[in-house]
């Protein structure tokens, strides 16, 4: 299996071949993951040497990790400090 992975601002697209024979073509959403019934022959994937190439996989597991390590991690909100906060500190300190 093979598996060429193009995507753009909005869609990723897939070209699959399975032991020389074509799988087609599965177009999804960018912050969507692939799957094997995703892939039709009547789709048409860009170009090799077209933008937003990412390169050549072995399987739609391999696809989807791909994926999944280009999305960002939320922002984490500020941890609290253990123990008194510093407003609480100082007020102790003062009396």
């Amino acid at each position: 299996m093979g598996f060429a992975l193009w995507i753009d601002r909005e869609r990723a697209w897939a070209r699959g071949t399975q032991e020389y024979r074509a799988m087609g073509v599965a177009v999804i959403a960018a912050t969507d993951l692939f799957r094997p019934r995703d892939f039709r022959t009547s789709n048409r994937a860009p170009g090799l040497g077209s933008a937003g190439y990412e390169g050549l996989f072995a399987s739609v597991g391999d696809l989807n990790r791909h994926l999944l390590a280009r999305r960002r991690p939320w922002p984490q909100p500020p941890r609290a400090r253990a123990g008194k906060s510093a407003a609480g500190s100082r007020t102790a300190r003062l009396s």
